[in-house]
């Protein structure tokens, strides 16, 4: 069996003794272990992974580790068990690049995570979710409808038990009714150019403009728009040479990568937020 342990608290000694001691004392052997020490704001940072040769039980070692260790050092904290698949929805609009490309990572066992549904505003991208054989929810989203909608999409994500949701381009802005539910697990993806080139069309005004270098930004979100603590970024050189369309085609590709790299890292347990920052363990 193996466990996984995230751990935050004001920085302090003892810590990395008294984690790995506990550890060792539920016969368990530590195999990794990472930490990063926030000097300016005296915040301690860890991930451990750790082996154990029999089943123990979660419940009680979380029980343990609390009344042992997590009230003594003031720790905010989890532990995960690492045969738990987090189930993850998506949600959508019309563009399809995202989409497909997180469906061919967990269609080829790449991606270990359970999809329970995908959902869209549109009815473009059904026939994608038909190819994968995962359930497709159209719910229609406009100034009217919108808490209704938002009504909807939170009894189906209760009703599927969703972890973490994926924004595979979904042109809609989530409001903190369903933020508030699921703080730190509402993944986006963008390009690279807000707040300069912001916009419907922000690669024609990047074309306009003759940049040299183009991104994508994948960031979990919170209520102040495309602010939210970073967790992946890339960037491509362009040039005179490229026209609208290469500039577009090389973002798709960043988006794609981008968003599937910062799945990737939430569902390993690698990523850390604090103060609007995160910290990204190797």
């Amino acid at each position: 069996m193996k466990l996984t342990i995230l751990i935050n608290c004001p920085d302090q000694s003892g810590i990395i003794r008294s984690v790995t001691t506990f550890v060792h004392q539920q016969k368990g052997n530590v195999v990794y272990l990472d930490q990063h020490v926030d000097k300016q704001a005296g915040v301690f940072f860890m991930r451990l992974k750790s082996e154990f040769e029999q089943e123990i039980d979660l419940s009680s070692f979380k029980t343990d580790f609390e009344k042992e260790l997590a009230s003594e050092f003031n720790m905010e904290w989890d532990a995960y068990t690492d045969d738990y698949k987090p189930k993850m929805a998506i949600f959508v609009s019309k563009y399809n690049h995202c989409l497909y490309d997180l469906l061919s990572r967990y269609n080829s066992g790449e991606l270990s995570v359970d999809i329970p549904f995908i959902l869209s505003n549109h009815t473009d991208l059904e026939y994608v979710a038909e190819q994968f054989n995962i359930p497709y929810f159209h719910i229609p989203v406009t100034k009217a409808t919108k808490e209704e909608a938002e009504d909807k999409q939170l009894g189906l994500l209760e009703q599927y038990g969703v972890d973490f949701i994926v924004l595979a381009r979904y042109m809609q802005i989530v409001s903190p009714k369903v933020i508030d539910v699921f703080p730190q697990k509402i993944i986006n993806i963008h390009h690279s150019f807000l707040p300069a080139f912001a916009g419907a069309k922000p690669y024609h005004a990047a074309f306009e403009r003759g940049v040299k270098i183009i991104g994508a930004t994948s960031h979990y979100v919170t209520e102040d728009l495309d602010a939210g603590p970073i967790i992946e970024q890339d960037v491509t050189t362009v040039s005179h040479t490229h026209s609208v369309k290469d500039f577009i085609a090389k973002g798709r590709d960043l988006e794609r990568i981008v968003l599937s790299r910062a799945v990737q890292l939430h569902v390993a347990r690698k990523t850390m937020v604090y103060n609007n920052k995160t910290v990204i363990f190797s």
